[in-house]
């Protein structure tokens, strides 16, 4: 590379539950720059997961992380031309990439929901993915298949 790497910023926690696991995940829900409104959307979308909660012993924050967990893959396939021919190389994924898929699916997922407000999807989608169904963790299990599938592959490794 010609230029040296981009230091990591320091990302400050949010001001409710004081995680920096929660801002990263609201700056990757805001659209056009507008935090604040992505803060809401996460705070009660939070405020439902607590409501519709049957777990007792579970916060609804712990709820979140759980959800992100069960969606975090642990293996992908990537693209690798070997003599003319293109190889799906299953590779594990590292783990800051590993959160950051995570929350994108989360995210997507949620989007894509037929409930009414943006904050009712992300509640239904993280409440799906804490009992391990919901669309972003078969996209997950999608994910490990397809590396499963492709496993013969593996000594093509970069």
């Amino acid at each position: 590379m010609r230029k040296k790497q981009a230091k990591k910023r320091p990302l400050l926690p949010d001001p409710k539950f004081n995680d920096q696991l929660v801002t990263r995940f609201v700056n990757m829900m805001m659209w056009d720059g507008k935090k604040s409104v992505a803060f809401k959307v996460f705070y009660d979308a939070i405020a439902i997961v607590e409501e519709k909660n049957t777990d007792e012993e579970k916060s609804a924050l712990e709820l979140w992380k759980e959800a992100l967990s069960n969606v975090m893959p642990h293996v992908e396939v990537r693209s690798r031309r070997v003599g003319g021919a293109t190889f799906q190389i299953p590779m594990q994924i590292r783990p800051d990439r590993k959160i950051s898929t995570a929350m994108k699916w989360l995210i997507s997922y949620s989007r894509k929901r037929n409930e009414k407000s943006m904050a009712q999807k992300l509640a239904a989608e993280v409440l799906a993915a804490a009992k391990e169904e919901g669309a972003a963790v078969k996209k997950r299990v999608d994910t490990h298949k397809m590396a499963e599938a492709n496993k013969a592959f593996s000594h093509f490794r970069f």
